[in-house]
């Protein structure tokens, strides 16, 4: 499972990205027993790798302090003080193991001169329960965030990606499950306002969804049309 996000503007910011499996088992059946983290920069080197959050001596009091250590010794967390760019989270299992996980970033320097701007994920959509679901979080108490939200799957193949989501379906959930948007080919619904931003999915079966959301938090699923599966990404931007 791969992770991606943006940080933009002049000052650095930091971070909490995790790794999370087995306190995933009460909940999803088949959850990946012992993941293992990498932290990448924009052309592919390593920043930071973490197996077991607790095998980092010098960010466990940081972790337990701010509430963000994982619930389980197999998980992984890396703390990082990143420069504004763009960076790759990879999630693997440990001696090859495989299983359903979830990626996570946290932007704990809020206050600085630089904002997480984009998130993803790219993953494996399946049928039935074996979607691919996405989480997002806005915080602050100033108004309302306008974020677009994106379900790519037949673009990839353009980046090498081999058996590709034909046809991506999106759903944007509240916190209590409530079906806010939905979505199958984004030019059907907001084509004009979609492409205002600036960063229009590139293909008409892709899926896209704009709105203006309050602080809180929103689940995002991606499935195949009629069942269909293959590889997808799953993005949203905070475009203020």
């Amino acid at each position: 499972m791969i992770g991606g996000f943006i940080i933009t503007g002049n000052s650095l910011k930091k971070v909490v990205v995790r790794a999370i499996g087995p306190s995933l088992q009460g909940m999803m059946p088949g959850a990946l027993s012992d993941p293992v983290l990498e932290l990448r920069s924009s052309d592919g080197s390593l920043l930071r790798r973490n197996d077991n959050w607790r095998d980092d001596a010098s960010q466990i009091a940081y972790l337990e302090t701010s509430g963000l250590a994982p619930a389980h010794t197999l998980e992984s967390a890396i703390v990082a003080l990143l420069s504004p760019g763009n960076y790759t989270a990879a999630v693997t299992g440990n001696d090859g193991t495989t299983g359903v996980g979830l990626v996570e970033v946290y932007d704990i320097s809020q206050a600085v001169d630089s904002k997480l701007a984009n998130i993803s994920t790219r993953g494996t959509v399946a049928s039935a329960e074996n979607v691919m679901i996405g989480g997002f979080i806005l915080g602050g108490s100033n108004g309302n965030t306008k974020v677009l939200i994106r379900a790519i799957g037949p673009s990839l193949a353009n980046a090498g990606v081999r058996q590709t989501l034909a046809d991506p379906t999106l759903e944007l959930r509240d916190s209590n499950g409530r079906l806010l948007f939905a979505n199958d080919n984004w030019k059907e619904t907001q084509q004009s306002a979609i492409e205002e931003t600036g960063v229009p999915p590139n293909d008409s079966f892709e899926a896209a969804i704009l709105a203006d959301l309050q602080p809180g938090a929103y689940t995002v699923i991606v499935a195949g049309r009629n069942g269909a599966n293959g590889t997808a990404l799953v993005e949203v931007y905070n475009l203020q």
